[in-house]
C-alpha cells in the first residue's frame, strides 16, 4: 500500500460502517484489499493509541507475560504488531482469531512479512493465552461474543485492551473492569484497585478518557494532512480508553502507591489558566474535580493540557484543591 493507490471508495465504506453502527452486523471485510487499506490508514492512527499506553508500561518497567499472544478480534493485526515492536521478546508465538477469516488470513500475512520466523497462525481455543490483545471490539459484541470474551479474559494471565475514547464506549469498558478487578490487578489506568469512582451519580456526565499524541513527523507530512482532510478526521485528538490487567497471582508490575502519599491519575483534558490548573482526578478517595494553584509548581501548572505533560502521579488535596503533586513518571503521556 502506499498513498498513491488508496481507493477512497473502500476507506468510506469502511468508515460509514464503523460511524452507523454496522460493523457490529457481522464481518465487514469483503477482500484483503479492504484489510490493506484499513492497516495502512484508520489502523494506523490506532497504532498511535497503542503506543501511547505502551510507552507508559515500558517506562514503568512493566512487561507482559512471557508466552502464546492472542489476539482476539484481530482486525488487520496492529494490536499485536505494536506490542511485539515494543517487547520484541514477549512471545514466540501469535494466535490471531476474528469473526472474519479474510482479517486472520491479512494479520497472519502481515506479521510473517516483517517477522518470518516468528509462529503465527489462527487460534485453537484449547490452547492457553499468556498475552491477551483486544482494540476496538466493544462496539460489535453480542451477547454470544460478550460472553466468549470473558472467558477468554479469564484464561490469561495478562490483558491489554484498547478503545475509543467516547462516553458510551469508556462507560462499557469501565463495566468491565469492574467485573474482573476481583480476579486480576489493575495496572492501568488506575492508580487504584477500588471500585470505580465514576460509577456515582455525581459522575455520571464524566467518563474514563485520554489523550494520545500522533507520531511528531505526521503534521509536516502532507499526504497525512490530506487524509485527515479528507477523512473529515482530526489528526490531533486521539481520545482512548484503555485497561490493562494482569491475574493477581502475577506481582511484577510496579507499585505505585506508599502509605504517605496518594497516586492519582488525570482524566482527560486538564483547563490551564493564570491563577490555577483545574481537571478531573481519580484517586482511591474518588473521582472528582481538582485545582491546582499555579503557586504549587508553576512549571508544571502551565503544561499540563500539553498532549506529551504527566498525567500520574502522587498528589495530596483537601477540599477539592491541591496541596502537592509530583509527577509519577517524566513524560508520562
Amino acid at each position: 500500500m502506499n498513498w498513491e493507490n488508496l481507493d477512497w471508495a473502500i476507506l468510506d465504506r469502511l468508515r460509514e460502517g464503523f460511524l452507523s453502527g454496522s460493523a457490529a452486523n457481522g464481518p465487514y471485510w469483503k477482500s484483503l484489499d479492504d484489510l490493506a487499506h484499513y492497516d495502512f490508514t484508520y489502523a494506523e492512527r490506532i497504532g498511535w493509541k497503542w503506543d501511547h499506553v505502551l510507552r507508559e508500561l515500558s517506562r514503568r518497567g512493566w512487561t507482559p507475560t512471557d508466552g502464546p499472544l492472542l489476539d482476539w478480534g484481530c482486525g488487520s493485526g496492529v494490536a499485536h504488531r505494536r506490542v511485539i515492536d515494543t517487547w520484541p521478546n514477549c512471545t514466540k508465538s501469535v494466535r490471531v482469531f476474528d469473526h472474519s477469516t479474510l482479517a486472520e488470513v491479512y494479520a497472519t500475512q502481515r506479521l510473517q512479512e516483517s517477522l518470518p520466523d516468528l509462529e503465527i497462525r489462527s487460534w485453537d481455543r484449547s490452547e492457553s493465552i499468556a498475552t491477551l490483545t483486544i482494540s476496538h471490539v466493544l462496539n460489535e459484541l453480542d451477547k454470544d461474543s460478550a460472553e466468549n470474551l470473558m472467558n477468554t479474559i479469564q484464561s490469561a494471565s495478562t490483558v491489554i485492551w484498547i478503545e475509543p475514547g467516547t462516553s458510551d464506549v469508556a462507560g462499557k469498558l469501565v463495566q468491565w473492569r469492574e467485573k474482573l478487578r476481583d480476579s486480576f490487578r489493575v495496572v492501568f489506568p488506575c492508580p487504584h484497585q477500588g471500585a470505580c469512582g465514576l460509577q456515582t451519580p455525581d459522575n455520571a456526565h464524566n467518563w474514563c478518557h485520554h489523550f494520545a499524541s500522533p507520531p511528531a513527523g505526521v503534521f509536516a507530512e502532507s499526504n497525512w494532512v490530506k487524509f485527515g482532510q479528507r477523512a473529515g478526521i482530526d489528526l490531533r485528538s486521539l481520545p482512548y480508553s484503555a485497561l490493562v490487567l494482569v491475574k493477581l497471582d502475577r506481582s511484577t508490575d510496579s507499585a505505585l502507591t506508599s502509605d504517605s502519599e496518594l497516586s492519582g491519575r488525570i482524566i482527560g483534558r486538564p483547563k490551564v489558566s493564570k491563577p490555577y490548573t483545574r481537571f478531573l482526578g481519580c484517586d482511591a478517595t474518588q473521582v472528582q474535580r481538582l485545582e491546582m494553584p499555579k503557586k504549587i509548581d508553576a512549571r508544571l501548572a502551565k503544561k499540563l493540557d500539553r498532549p506529551t505533560s504527566p498525567r500520574l502521579f502522587h498528589w495530596q488535596h483537601a477540599e477539592g484543591k491541591v496541596t502537592r503533586i509530583k509527577p509519577i513518571l517524566d513524560n508520562d503521556e
